[in-house]
């Protein structure tokens, strides 16, 4: 990975993304770009249909252009003070030693992820709050249904590190493959590999022993869990925990997208419930 993401405002929860993005920079080397978006007062900045039916509000007043330029300054302040705490200096054009890029656009999250996620490797955003935190939702949407990238999903309280040990939830899936190759530079740094399925591997896609095999060849250690099946989530969430897992790799897939707030399944409890950090990919 070379080009890590990260939405940037003058909050909290955008303080530990960053912190962790830049950690995760200098496991892997990569450039950190901080996106502050900001609204204007005559741009369509109305959600697309589909985030729109994910329930939440079609509204502006979540989205206020009001005080734009202070909002910027003070969430360029908070990049720059971060990037300096890693040893990261502010660079514009690409270069050999990774850099710290501060980008900002006009907008809404929809749009603006939608072109600058594409290239990316990695987006890093933060779990909304509560399901009232629409414009935090909002931004998480985006980045998972505009980006076609894979997707760092943080809880509200600051991790120590991220990628050590990591658990890979595997239900023979394309969407599953997908995020797997997409975290395989993640995977190759990590000191642990959890292989966790639930119930019957009788789907047309590989078995968790033939994924376990490819990741050999990548020089990647794993080992596998089985569950019964019964409740994923909490299956899953079972084994994070007795793994000491510190990351969590899933596809964010679902049966209905339109039909249901978010993705339904497996994904919308992740994202409501769980509190370590997820790694997804929705293409």
């Amino acid at each position: 990975m070379r080009v890590i993401l990260v939405p940037v405002a003058d909050r909290p929860e955008c303080g530990l993304a960053l912190q962790a993005a830049f950690g995760l920079g200098h496991t892997l080397g990569a450039n950190i770009f901080g996106c502050h978006i900001r609204p204007h007062s005559y741009s369509d900045v109305s959600l697309p249909s589909e985030i729109a039916l994910a329930g939440i509000a079609n509204s502006e007043t979540e989205w206020d252009p009001r005080n734009a330029h202070a909002k910027s300054a003070a969430a360029k302040a908070l990049f720059k003070q971060i990037a300096q705490r890693h040893d990261y200096a502010l660079i514009q054009k690409p270069r050999s030693a990774p850099g710290a890029v501060w980008i900002e656009k006009t907008g809404s999250p929809s749009r603006v992820l939608g072109i600058m996620g594409p290239v990316a490797d990695l987006l890093v955003v933060s779990r909304p709050a509560t399901n009232d935190s629409q414009l935090a939702r909002m931004f998480l949407l985006a980045a998972l249904l505009k980006s076609a990238r894979p997707v760092l999903v943080l809880p509200r309280r600051q991790k120590r590190g991220i990628g050590k040990r990591v658990c890979i939830a595997w239900n023979q899936s394309a969407e599953a493959a997908r995020v797997v190759a997409a975290a395989l530079p993640l995977l190759q740094t990590a000191e642990n590999v959890t292989i966790v399925t639930c119930g019957k591997e009788n789907q047309s896609g590989p078995k968790s022993g033939q994924l376990a095999t490819y990741l050999r060849y990548w020089g990647i250690k794993s080992t596998r869990v089985s569950q019964h099946g019964h409740d994923e989530p909490r299956e899953i969430l079972e084994v994070v925990g007795k793994t000491r897992s510190d990351l969590l790799v899933m596809g964010a897939y679902s049966r209905n997208r339109l039909a249901e707030r978010m993705f339904g399944g497996v994904t919308e409890y992740m994202l409501k419930r769980g509190s370590v950090p997820i790694l997804m990919l929705h293409t």
